[in-house]
This record gives structure tokens, sequence and C-alpha cells, in this order.
């Protein structure tokens, strides 16, 4: 029998709790009874630009046994797997881990949250309790702590520096049910890995009564001296619903950074934190938001300084069309032992048609005057002065602007690495085009990652060649 999201109540919470230690069963009941009383925006200011009217709690089901289904798609990205260090996660199915000896032998732990809290518990409840939640600041990050069914857990041990990326796919079941997960992260001292999750869903294939929804609480701990990436690439059909709450943990002289591209679902509700807690600490995040038909893409970001002399960066840019619509809220926090602090927030989006609308809300709260705080906004209808010159360069209108988008987009994916710019822009281009949202290594991949690796030696030899420093 299936639970509805709008049915959730204590004895699902106690039946999800009954292999849990008794301090993690603690945490869910917290969570749980903060999440009965909150509203779906708990700020009123925010509460007016809301869409979480998409979701529709009778019609979000969650399976009480495991149903599992790989169709072509899935097989495929399992293939590419292998060889790989990663996991692929289908519903609440672990399908299959992979590790390379290599990484294995440097203690990597690449595991499912249910054996990870079975074998690693101490490590876990030493982040947790050292890092604890605030489950009243947000309704679904008090779901996603009390009504987790799965989740992946990483650990970087000490010292160690992995090359390639470490990678999470994550797809909705094909039985139409949806799927709540705890995904946590722990870079240990002086370590450095980048993780890579990409999130799929089928879809309720037209049907009615079912919308698939992923609801997810992501955390990030990041010990000092460590450098941890977080890739997401959200890929899911668009008629699901994809909520996800981050947060990052990072001490001191440690670095967290987000780079998030979303293109899929109906509606789209991120919200990252990252809490600088050490001296020198650093945070960034960055976004890219493609919005077509009725997506609406909700977003908030809050850089949060209570350690000295830390540095925070937020860039989110959205492309929307049709009727596609986006909402960027950020905070700025500076504590009073905030000092020497800088902090920048930026949320812009460009509309290429009439009927897309975009809001931004940034914010600053600041408690100590010996830092640099700013914040930046920016809303506009695509310049047709562009579009002209570009059409008489020979570019059909759709050409230039998808020129002119390429262009916008440029700042922020030149600070990813060549081989996640491919990837984002193969699920823009496949977008664009209106084919499935899939990442392939297809003729059409291997085109987009030699031209973004020639370009990145390219960047490279112009800066050594042109501006070097005496």
């Amino acid at each position: 029998m299936a639970t509805t999201l709008s049915s959730i109540g204590s004895e699902y919470i106690d039946s999800l709790a009954d292999t849990d230690p008794s301090w993690l069963a603690a945490m869910r009941k917290k969570a749980f009874s903060q999440y009965e009383s909150l509203p779906a925006e708990v700020s009123s200011l925010y509460a007016k630009y809301s869409d979480v009217n998409k979701i529709k709690p009778h019609n979000v089901n969650f399976a009480a046994t495991r149903l599992v289904g790989l169709g072509k798609d899935l097989a495929d990205r399992l293939k590419e797997l292998e060889g790989e260090t990663g996991v692929l996660q289908v519903g609440q199915e672990i399908n299959r881990i992979f590790v390379r000896d290599s990484v294995a032998k440097q203690g990597i732990i690449v595991s499912g949250i249910k054996e990870a809290l079975s074998k690693h518990g101490e490590l876990i409840r030493s982040h947790m309790e050292a890092n604890q939640l605030n489950y009243g600041e947000d309704r679904f990050l008090a779901l996603e702590a009390s009504a987790f069914q799965s989740g992946v857990f990483v650990y970087i041990p000490k010292n160690v520096a992995l090359e390639d990326p470490i990678r999470i796919i994550t797809s909705l079941a094909d039985d139409g049910t949806s799927l709540i997960s705890r995904n946590i992260v722990v870079a240990d001292t002086g370590s450095k890995a980048t993780v890579v999750q990409e999130l799929y869903a089928p879809g309720s294939s037209g049907r009615q009564d079912v919308q698939q929804g992923y609801f997810e609480l992501m955390e990030t701990h990041v010990n000092p001296n460590a450098h941890l990436e977080m890739v997401t690439l959200q890929a899911m059909s668009a008629d699901t619903v994809n909520v996800s709450n981050r947060k990052a943990f990072v001490e001191r002289d440690a670095k967290m950074s987000w780079y998030i591209g979303m293109f899929g679902s109906l509606l789209s509700r991120y919200k990252t934190d990252s809490i600088m807690k050490g001296s020198g600490s650093s945070a960034e995040d960055v976004e890219i938001i493609f919005g077509v038909g009725n997506q609406s893409f909700d977003v908030m970001s809050n850089l949060i300084h209570n350690g000295p002399h830390s540095r925070g960066r937020v860039l989110v840019k959205s492309v929307l069309k049709e009727t596609s619509k986006s909402l960027f809220k950020g905070m700025i926090k500076i504590s009073k032992d905030g000092k020497g602090t800088e902090s920048y927030l930026a949320g812009h989006a460009i509309l290429l048609d009439r009927g897309a609308k975009s809001d931004s809300i940034p914010g600053l709260e600041i408690e100590n005057n010996e830092v640099k705080a700013t914040h930046s906004a920016s809303v506009a209808q695509i310049d047709e002065n562009q579009i002209y010159y570009l059409s008489t360069r020979g570019l059909s209108r759709e050409g230039a602007k998808r020129e002119i988008v390429s262009g916008f987009l440029e700042p922020l994916s030149r600070k990813m690495g060549p081989t996640i710019r491919a990837w984002v822009n193969y699920l823009i281009e496949n977008k664009w085009q209106g084919r499935q949202l899939m990442l392939r290594t297809d003729e059409a991949m291997e085109q987009i990652l030699e031209v973004e690796k020639s370009r990145y030696r390219e960047t490279q030899d112009i800066f050594e060649k042109h501006y070097k420093y005496r």
C-alpha cells in the first residue's frame, strides 16, 4: 500500500525509523513535529511569488515496497558507469555501486545511506550532531529530514585528492512513485573531490491522478582545508516536481563549490545554504536555469558568514522561453564574528518570449562594519537589435537567439571545467531542440566535449602568452 504526501503521519515516520539507530529516530520525530506545523512557504515576503501549489500532495505517492524498473536509457547509463566510481539509484533501490580499486585503496566510501548508517554510524552521527539543522526554517526541509526513504553517503578521507568525479545517478522508478532522499557527503581535512549528481524521472505518462516528485536533503560537511565541488544536472521529465534543500558546512580554510544546471521538472524548488563556519572559509554557488513551456524555477541561495575573513559568491542566470517562470531569492548574512568577509550575490534573467517572467529578491543582513557585501539583479527581454545584427550575418531568428543565450551564459559556464561545460551545453542543446534530457556519450556529446577541451587549452595558452604577472 502506497502513502501519499498528503497522508504522511507519525505512524509512517515510525515505520521508516524502525531500522534506524535511536539517535536518528529521535531526529526524524523532531523534524516531523516541525513539518506538521509549518506552511508551504514560511516567509510571508516570498509567499506571493511561490508556485508551490503546483505540487499536488494527493497525487504524490511513496511506495511501501521497492519496485524497480531499469529501462534502456538507464541501462545505457549503467554501462557508462562501469570503470568509474559512482552509484545508480532507481526509486528507493540502490541498483549498483562502482568503486575503482585505486579509489577503494584510498579509503573512499560510496554507499547507500542505510548501509552507511549500520557500518559508519558514528562517523555520520558526529557530523550531523556538530552541524544540526533548524527544521523550523522550511517545511520541505522538515519533510526530507523526517521521511527520507533512501539516499547516498560519500566520504573522502583526510588528504585524499580525487582526479575523477564520483557520479551519483538517481532516477525515479517507472511505476509512478516518488522518492524522498537524504544524501550526505563528507570531505575530510585536506581532501579534494568532485561529486556529479544526475537526476532523471520517467514521468507519469499523462496520468492525471499521479504526480512524480523527488524530494531531497543534501548535506555536505567540508572539513578544514578541504575543497568539495558538487555538480547537479537536473534533467527530470517536465511533469514532475523536484524539491531540494542543500546545506554546506564549511570549516577553516575550506571551500565549497556548488554548480547546478536546472533543465527539467514542472516545478524546481532549490534552497542552498552555504554556511561558512571557520576563518578563511569560502563558498560559491553557480546556477544555470533553462525554462520552457509552463516550467517554474524557485531558487534560493544564502551565504551565511559566521567565521572571519570568509568569502562567498552566488551567480544565478535564467533563460526563459514561452510562459516559463523563475524566482531568485538570496540573502547574505554576516554575523558579528564575520570580520573581513567579502560576499557577492547576483541573479540575472533573460526572457526570450513575452509570456516569460522572472523575479529577483536579493537581500543583506550584516552585523559587522568591516566587510564588503554587494548584490545585483536584472531581468530583461532579449535585445531585438542584437537579433537584427546577427540576422544580417546570416543567422535565422532562432539561431540568433541561441547565440545570444550562449553569450549570456558563457561567464558562468567558464567557471566550470571543460567536461562539466560540455555536459551543460549538451543538455541545453537537447532542450532547445526538444529532445530527451539525458546525458549520453554519443557523437554530439563527443563533438561538444572536444570543443570545450580545445577552448580550455586555448584560454590557458592566451593567458600564458599575454597576461604574465611580474
